[in-house]
C-alpha cells in the first residue's frame, strides 16, 4: 500500500499530530523549566540542565517538517534520509528528557509523559515507515 499524501491531509496522519503534540509539550516543559532553571545558583553558576531544556523544543520544531519532508520526496535515497533524521531526533529527544529528569525543577516531573508520547510516536513512525 503507497500513500500518496499532499498538504491537505498531512495534517491528518497520525504522526504528524503526534509531532506537533510533542512540540507543544517539550516547548511548555521548557517554559515551565526555563523559569526554574534561570536562577543562578548559590556561586553564580547557571544550571547546565537549562540547555537540555532548549534542546527539547529544537529536536522537537524538526519532527513534522521531517514527516513533511519524507512524505513529499519521491527520491528514495532522500526519503529515507529524512526518516533517519526524523528517528535521530527523536533519540535525541528521548535522552535529553533523561538528562533533564536529573535537574532541581519541578518541571521535571512532566518528562515521563514526553518519553510516553515519544513511545506512542516511535510506534507510529515505524507504521508509518511502511506506508511510504
Amino acid at each position: 500500500m503507497h500513500m500518496n499524501t499532499n498538504h491537505a491531509n498531512l495534517s491528518e496522519l497520525p504522526i504528524y499530530q503526534k509531532a506537533i503534540e510533542i512540540f507543544d509539550l517539550s516547548q511548555s516543559i521548557s517554559v515551565y523549566m526555563n523559569d526554574e532553571l534561570a536562577v543562578l545558583k548559590n556561586d553564580g553558576s547557571e544550571d547546565m540542565n537549562i540547555y537540555f531544556s532548549g534542546d527539547i523544543v529544537q529536536q522537537s520544531i524538526s519532527l513534522a517538517p521531517e514527516i513533511a519532508n519524507a512524505e513529499r520526496e519521491r527520491h528514495s535515497d532522500r526519503k529515507h534520509r529524512h526518516i533517519a533524521t526524523l528517528r535521530r531526533l527523536t533519540n535525541l529527544l528521548y535522552r535529553n528528557s533523561y538528562r533533564l529528569e536529573k535537574s532541581d525543577g519541578n518541571g521535571k516531573d512532566f518528562l515521563p509523559i514526553l518519553r510516553r508520547e515519544l513511545r506512542k510516536f516511535k510506534k507510529l513512525q515505524h507504521n508509518w515507515m511502511l506506508t511510504l
